[in-house]
């Protein structure tokens, strides 16, 4: 028999490909030490610390050692800690630090949880992909938790100076006093940051979720906030229900691509805005053709959490499975097609992950 020679350019591009798995592997056990190290504080224990032996850490922590000890040797391994094998200790560098705690202008550990939190359902993902539906939101106990962490990442410090500033005289109207409603508002962080800002305002926040709804109603009220309010509220039939002309400003911060019925929720917050009313958009940045996406920086990231999450959410309500991926294209299609004439689509220079819609009826 003989043999079958492979050829050069081929077998190039397969060890170059079997390189660049093994790093996603390693890359991968970086992400789920990293998400351990942000939800134990290991970070935080030891950023500007100085060199620690992991007793020490793991005192200053609270934790125990031989899980601290392990999880400093698989830092070490992935290059984010640094060591001294003779006196045996470690330590963060300020320049990791600033990227993976809350010291800096962005604390990236914070996605990294995304990795861990996701894994935990492809079980069922698995089954939706042989059998069809979704799996339900119920199944992601901490979702609200980290996409908060996420909203006071990339909403809460431009919101003021940037976000609202894009429909211009807004920020007056609202110290004037206007009625303003969030929809799929999670735990109202930026409905909470408003109303303390604009008293003259009345805001009120719509979200599927219990848990996050009754974690803005505590903060209202921990604040005193009587111009705040929140409500249980399912947005599937919003185009029939939403109450006509009631808001000035409706919101959603990347709140409409994981609804079971996009398409109602946008004709519903059109048919609720008054006609000089503003609806702001921050959704996903990204393209409606995949081929597209090849250059988005974090587009298989991005896909990976609409296929175990976003999408199957939605198709587990028998919606419309629209995927965090839905892109700009489509994006501006809805709008349109929910009444919106006036679409204006901006970037913000600090935020890779989102764009923003100023859309007026």
């Amino acid at each position: 028999m003989c043999d079958i020679a492979i050829p050069h350019a081929h077998k190039a591009s397969t060890d170059d490909f079997e390189s660049r798995l093994v790093s996603a592997l390693n890359e991968g056990g970086v992400m789920l030490l990293t998400s351990l190290g942000h939800r134990t504080g290991l970070f935080e224990a030891l950023a500007g610390a100085g060199p620690l032996s992991p007793e020490a850490l793991a005192e200053r922590a609270g934790l125990q050692e031989r899980y601290v000890r392990e999880w400093l040797g698989g830092m070490v391994a992935g290059r984010v800690i640094e060591t001294d094998p003779e006196r045996g200790t470690y330590w963060l560098p300020a320049e990791h630090a600033e990227l993976l705690t809350n010291a800096g202008p962005a604390n990236l550990a914070i996605y990294a949880q995304f990795i861990s939190m996701l894994g935990g359902v492809e079980d069922e993902v698995v089954h939706c992909f042989r059998e069809g539906g979704g799996v339900p939101y119920s199944r992601y106990p901490r979702f609200q938790e980290v996409m908060a962490s996420d909203s006071g990442q990339t909403v809460l410090p431009a919101l003021f100076d940037a976000i609202l500033p894009l429909a211009p005289g807004l920020p007056a109207r609202l110290e004037a006093g206007i009625r303003v409603l969030d929809c799929a508002c999670g735990r109202g962080r930026a409905l909470l940051a408003m109303a303390e800002r604009y008293p003259a305002s009345r805001f009120v926040g719509y979200d599927l979720s219990a848990e996050a709804i009754e974690w803005g109603r505590e903060q209202a009220a921990a604040a005193g906030l009587d111009n705040l309010s929140f409500e249980i509220r399912d947005l599937s039939d919003f185009d029939a229900t939403a109450e006509p002309g009631a808001f000035e400003l409706v919101t959603t911060f990347d709140g409409i691509h994981d609804q079971g019925q996009p398409r109602r929720l946008l004709k519903g917050i059109h048919r609720s805005l008054t006609p000089d009313g503003v609806y702001l958009v921050q959704d996903i940045h990204a393209s409606s053709h995949h081929h597209l996406d090849r250059e988005h920086p974090l587009g298989a990231l991005l896909y990976a959490v609409s296929v175990s999450h976003c999408m199957t959410v939605s198709l587990a309500q028998g919606g419309e499975g629209l995927g965090t991926m839905w892109g700009r294209e489509r994006a501006l299609a809805y709008l349109k097609e929910a009444g919106f004439r006036d679409i204006r689509v901006q970037q913000l220079e600090h935020d890779i992950q989102n764009d923003y819609f100023v859309c007026r009826p």
